[in-house]
């Protein structure tokens, strides 16, 4: 209606048209239905057996609202395939709807897992209107009524098949009405709910009254009503299967074992039971009225003998696991804030030296002669050190770790310790060095997906060390203290030329963690060091490429064991100068000598020196110089200097500021070139007289191109050329080879500067915070932890884990390969492989509760193990040979040991109601406890509201606990006449 301001004089006009706000919310109710697709006749074909629990539910929803009182309206079906059109037409006029028949349907009584009204009326399809905010509730008696009827018209004037339901009341109380129409027949849905129950409908001759009164058949005798009725049984009560898994003894620790963990082993398994309870229903699922006698004073309904049994279980929630507790322990760390020094006290790393800023003490420690270094080995030599440091800065004699841990710990990770001497360790360090090929198995080379390193390595050792310390021994300080330790090692073995065992040989392996190549990068410093200090001839390596890669000149594709060992005076690498510009003063030299450089063998006296041949390492064998003639030498060459991944990035990075410009140019090629300028230079000094032709022939033979040629004579001749690109004036191979004298390797500019590296190595590990660590070893302690799970798992060998366990290694090999870890991923990570030990931890209980270990028969065992598994799995398992059964008479030893235990005393009448009925059944009811829930349905076919109305379906639930009783009752009746 217009409603005007009061002082115009605007005629008025009120439309009576207009629909009110009831009528509008039945519209709305209408709309969505004809959306959906719900108008008209419900076809289907009858329902199959189980099929409420293999097929797909699924449900959409909508909203519409009364007045400003919003609702969800919400569809729930089984999805069926599509029945044949010709169906429809043969139902004819008077074929009740499908929900109709699908109310005296028996093939799907008592699902395991649906919505409530499926359990309550067997229904494939149906509607619910519910208000749509959680707190809100239609309680009044009229507002209810007003929104029955709405749906009633609602279903009248679209002719929808499909039964409507409103929920009522609160939400938990889960109390709903509705109707379902047809042409010409109606059903109601109805519903009881009560706190306390009746005493005359706990047993089955008075619920068959109440259905019966309902009924109010005309007919007299009534037809049958068929019953299926369904007894709940739970056992809480496991008491004589103690839970197995002890929580490991910490003080154990010391001796390498914890009960059942050893050192560098992740722990496994739950620390309480994770199933909580088992239920047995025991299902009767057909009985004709008068078969069966239960009534106030006696039953028929012995458990035993019910020709159906059911089994669930209830599981713990998210039950503690020792494995799950550690890698979320672990994962806090990479949390926390604070960095070694500020947990320990003042910086640790400090000397002791610099503590006494006393100058006499100074000038007499130079004066003292010094003591002669005893290579004593570093575990036991400085274990203690840096403990004594934070007592003195803490002034308490207690630091995180105690000796015997720390010292087992150590002696764990550095094996070759353990041997004190120094000439034995010397043999050992270079088989401990990881000489032995590693296992070529998935398991082994999950490092490489999950970018953690390899399952024998320190790396992964530290990483399981720190978990566990930082699980059982003073959480994060003792994670810095250890860590600190380790440092303190590392420096001691660089000083020392001890190798770090439980490393691969060779360049930093780019497919392991950070941490790992930077441990790697000290190893090589610490090789070079020792072939340097001890001046000996190491073993020199060929260097030959092959065919490797037409880009020599990059320099980091060649691989090779321990290089510049050659030591033919004795003389240390350092002699040689180190200056900068070393490799380009010999430009002045050579600036006359644009020639092939097998003229320099002809430059007068200075250069005739060079043609004694220095620093070879074997004859090629196939290559012969071009123009002597002469065998080819593989010259001894120097190895390129190894990199860590942050340090192969810092370097792109430059080259890539460098820019295009000539200098930029220039600058790179001359950053990019020096390992192919020593190369050139070591060439020369094994080949005098060579030229450019040769050195591409064996550093790159793809850039030198042969072709049949016929000559003068007629002669077939191999010619030979530098490919196009070698071709190109002024490159870089060309300069590079003007530039290079014949210098031998040893007396070449290293390329690898070992003692900057290694500090610069030492001095990363040092400034690592436990979070830092933390964050570097998590990607092992998850390698750990999925190996750990894959070798638990095969023990049961139970299908879903093997897939989740899939899941996990993909989406780790994901997650985990970016530098910078994202921790929601991470949670999810660990989440999942929680899951999977909480599953692991359920077949191990399921089995020692089933005694499936004990079984002597094998068959019976595989049964039982069958069914163990499939109790994980599925919702609800049936029982085969019910109580008679294998696995049955299991469960009912179980329910009877459970009686003997005793128990806590039941509610008032549910004694009097078991007692009595106990006395009159010998004892049968003593093996199981009173029943935790008795359901009940009831269904026949009868005409309402008269005599000679059509005869419709009728069904009664009840179900009985101890908290609540309700009654949920579907009535049809004729509306043809009424």
């Amino acid at each position: 209606a217009l409603s005007p301001q009061p002082e115009s004089e605007v005629f008025e006009i009120t439309d009576f048209t207009t629909a009110s706000e009831w009528e509008r919310f039945i519209s709305k109710i209408e709309e969505v239905l004809n959306d959906w697709k719900l108008i008209g006749i419900s076809s289907g074909k009858p329902l199959e057996k189980g099929i409420f629990t293999t097929g797909t539910w699924e449900e959409k929803s909508d909203e519409i609202s009364f007045a400003d009182f919003k609702f969800s309206v919400t569809h729930h079906y089984l999805v069926q395939e599509p029945s044949d059109k010709d169906g429809k037409e043969e139902l004819g006029e008077d074929a009740l709807p499908l929900p109709m028949q699908d109310l005296l349907c028996m093939n799907n009584d008592f699902p395991p897992r649906a919505h409530c009204l499926v359990r309550w009326y067997g229904l494939r399809e149906f509607v619910v209107i519910a208000p749509a905010a959680n707190n809100d509730a239609v309680i009044s008696e009229s507002k209810c009524n007003l929104l029955l009827s709405s749906i009633s018209i609602a279903l009248g004037n679209t002719g929808c098949q499909v039964p409507l339901f409103v929920q009522i009341h609160h939400k938990w109380r889960r109390m709903y009405v509705g109707e379902c129409q047809g042409p010409g027949v109606r059903t109601d849905f109805e519903m009881v709910h009560l706190r306390k129950v009746p005493s005359q409908y706990t047993h089955l001759s008075g619920l068959l009254d109440i259905f019966k009164t309902k009924i109010g058949c005309p007919l007299m005798p009534l037809p049958p009503v068929s019953m299926a009725i369904r007894l709940t049984f739970v056992l809480q009560d496991w008491q004589q299967y103690f839970w197995p898994q002890q929580p490991p003894d910490i003080d154990a620790l010391v001796g390498g074992e914890v009960g059942g963990l050893e050192f560098g082993k992740l722990p496994f398994g739950a620390c309480e039971d994770p199933i909580s309870e088992l239920h047995l229903a025991t299902t009767w699922p057909h009985l004709a009225e008068g078969i069966i006698v239960d009534n106030d004073v006696y039953s028929d309904l012995d458990p035993l003998q019910a020709p159906q049994w059911s089994v669930r279980v209830r599981k713990a929630d998210n039950p503690q696991c020792l494995l799950g507790d550690f890698l979320t322990e672990f994962f806090k760390l990479c949390r926390r804030k604070e960095s070694t020094d500020e947990i320990l006290g003042r910086s640790a790393f400090d000397e002791e030296g610099k503590e006494v800023a006393d100058i006499t003490h100074a000038l007499s420690k130079l004066t003292e002669p010094a003591p002669v270094p005893i290579p004593k080995l570093s575990v036991t030599n400085m274990v203690h050190s840096a403990k004594k440091k934070i007592r003195k800065h803490r002034g308490v004699d207690e630091s995180p770790l105690n000796n015997d841990v720390l010292n087992t710990i150590l002696l764990f990770l550095f094996p070759d310790a353990a041997d004190k001497l120094a000439d034995v360790f010397e043999n050992r360090a270079s088989t401990s060095a990881g000489n032995n090929p590693p296992p070529e198995n998935e398991d082994y080379n999950l490092f490489s997906q999950f970018k953690s390193a390899p399952s024998d390595s320190l790396t992964y050792k530290l990483a399981l060390c720190l978990c566990m310390i930082n699980f059982y021994h003073g959480g994060v300080k003792g994670v810095a203290h250890l860590w600190q330790e380790f440092v303190l090692e590392m420096r001691y073995r660089w000083e020392n030329n001890y190798l770090i065992p439980g490393l691969a040989n060779g360049s930093p392996d780019l497919r392991c963690c950070l941490l790992h190549q930077k441990l790697q990068m000290l190893n090589c410093c610490i090789e070079r060091k020792k072939a340097r200090d001890e001046g000996k001839r190491g073993s020199m390596s060929d260097r030959s490429p092959g065919g490797a890669s037409g880009d020599g000149a990059k320099g980091g594709n060649h691989s090779g064991d321990n290089p510049d060992k050659e030591k033919e005076f004795g003389k240390s690498w350092e002699s040689w100068s180190d200056s900068e510009e070393e490799f380009f003063e010999c430009l002045s030299d050579t600036e006359d000598l644009k020639g092939n450089g097998q003229e320099n063998g002809k430059k007068g006296a200075k250069e005739s020196v060079n043609l004694k041949p220095e620093g070879r390492l074997h004859p090629h064998g196939k290559l012969m110089l071009l123009h002597p003639g002469e065998p080819l030498y593989v010259p001894i060459t120097q190895e390129p200097a190894p990199m860590t991944e942050d340090l192969l990035e810092e370097q792109s990075e430059v080259l890539a500021k460098l820019g295009t410009s000539a200098e930029g140019a220039h600058l790179r090629a001359r950053m990019q070139s020096a390992c192919l300028l020593s190369d050139m230079e070591s060439f020369k000094a094994a080949n005098p007289g060579c030229c450019l032709e040769d050195f591409v022939r064996w550093y790159s033979p793809r850039d030198y191109i042969e072709e049949e040629v016929i000559d003068e004579k007629g002669n077939k001749v191999i010619r030979g050329e530098l490919s196009a690109r070698m071709k190109i004036p002024s490159n870089m191979w060309v300069e590079a080879w003007e530039t290079a004298k014949p210098v031998p390797a040893r007396r070449q500019k290293r390329l690898f500067d070992d003692t900057r590296e290694a500090e610069k190595v030492l001095h990363y590990l040092a400034v690592q915070k436990p979070a830092d660590l933390a964050r570097h070893l998590l990607p092992c302690v998850i390698h750990a932890a999925v190996l750990k799970v894959k070798e638990e798992e095969a023990v049961e060998d139970i299908s879903s884990v093997k897939k989740i366990i899939k899941q996990i290694i993909s989406h780790s090999s994901k997650v985990l390969r970016f530098p910078s870890l994202e921790d929601k991923k991470l949670e999810e990570i660990i989440a999942q492989i929680m899951s999977v030990e909480a599953i692991i931890a359920r077949a191990r209980s399921l089995k020692a509760k089933f005694g499936v270990e004990k079984c002597e028969n094998e068959e019976e065992k595989e049964d039982l193990q069958r069914f163990v598994n499939s109790l994980l799995e599925q919702p609800e398992v049936s029982v085969v040979g019910a109580g008679r059964g294998p696995a049955g008479s299991i469960i009912h030893k179980l329910f009877v040991n459970a009686q003997k235990v005793p128990a806590v005393p039941p509610l008032e009448e549910e004694l009097r109601r078991s007692g009595s009925q106990e006395e009159r059944r010998q004892g049968v009811q003593s093996e199981f406890p009173p029943p935790t829930g008795r359901e009940v349905i009831l269904r026949t076919s009868v005409p309402r509201p008269a005599p000679y109305s059509k005869a419709l379906p009728q069904r009664m639930y009840s179900v009985l606990t101890r908290e609540d009783f309700r009654l949920a009752g579907a009535f049809s009746a004729d509306t043809t006449f009424f």
